[in-house]
């Protein structure tokens, strides 16, 4: 039954990265999902201090805050002339080195360990149990992931056409009167959800990977936006499930695996791909030189 929750747990986790680093893909803003991942940690020691206590939901609100202060940040560089990838690096590195001498500072206080929060360990995952009048409902990350889901599949299925045109063409979205700004911290404020529900089943810097390899994978293999998340939620439960299979068999880590197996799936379809992959550019260059 373990193996169970531990699939599930990554498949939720998948598909909630997969669907939303299309989004970013298209935006050319994949690595802010790293930004955010690590911009959080200083809200979660917070939320951690105040609370004194680890549940999920404080954990939840206090990274969310974070979440929205580094972009926030993000922008406010960007739009006063810093390049993009410099604000990002900035943002993140900074905040991420607060959330550290937040949590060394008050080492007695604070029972987090940064590696389960960088790292994560979804082998642990069934032993956290929501427990409601004495009854077990199953491991608490499968809930909360799955209430991210809903939330994210909810948000864009409500506003599709809003964030598929923002994504695409910003300057025509914001000529028919579509605030381009709202939806992006919309979209920032689901990636920083997203993060901090995996923290304690695959870690903060895992979820990067899934955030960004199914959809590239995905880019590569479809030029429509509702195909491309199809395939990319897809190619992230196809790593789950294969990361698992493999990580039994090497008695290797789990989340680890889970991310190699997509990085796999991402190789076979940049050889593979019928119109953008390797082999298939080399064929029609092979054609137009003859």
């Amino acid at each position: 039954m373990s193996g169970f929750w531990i699939v599930l747990t990554g498949a939720l986790v998948a598909s909630c990265c997969a669907i939303l680093g299309c989004f970013l893909i298209l935006r050319r803003m994949a690595l802010i999902g790293d930004a955010i991942s690590h911009a959080v940690l200083p809200g979660i020691a917070i939320a951690f201090l105040m609370s004194g206590t680890r549940d999920s939901i404080f954990m939840l609100l206090g990274a969310a805050a974070f979440g929205f202060i580094a972009v926030f940040l993000i922008e406010m560089f960007r739009s006063g002339g810093v390049q993009s990838d410099a604000s990002i690096g900035v943002v993140f590195t900074a905040l991420f080195a607060v959330g550290v001498v937040l949590i060394s500072l008050n080492a007695r206080n604070i029972d987090l360990d940064l590696d389960c929060v960088l790292f994560g360990e979804i082998a642990y995952v069934q032993w956290s149990t929501l427990e409601i009048g004495g009854a077990d409902l199953g491991p608490k990350a499968v809930w909360l992931l799955g209430f991210t889901l809903v939330v994210i599949l909810l948000v864009i299925s409500l506003f599709y056409k809003q964030f598929k045109l923002t994504s695409f063409d910003p300057a025509l979205a914001a000529a028919l009167g579509i605030p381009v700004a709202l939806f992006h911290y919309a979209l920032m404020g689901l990636v920083s959800m997203a993060s901090v529900s995996s923290f304690e089943s695959v870690g903060a810097i895992l979820v990067v990977g899934l955030l960004i390899i199914p959809p590239a994978a995905a880019y590569l293999l479809t030029d429509r936006l509702g195909p491309m998340l199809v395939i990319s939620v897809a190619v992230g439960i196809v790593s789950s499930i294969a990361g698992y299979a493999a990580a039994v068999a090497l008695d290797a880590s789990i989340a680890g695996c889970m991310v190699c197996a997509a990085g796999v799936l991402f190789a076979a379809a940049f050889l593979l791909s019928p119109k953008h992959g390797l082999l298939a550019l080399r064929r029609a260059r092979s054609r137009a030189a003859a």
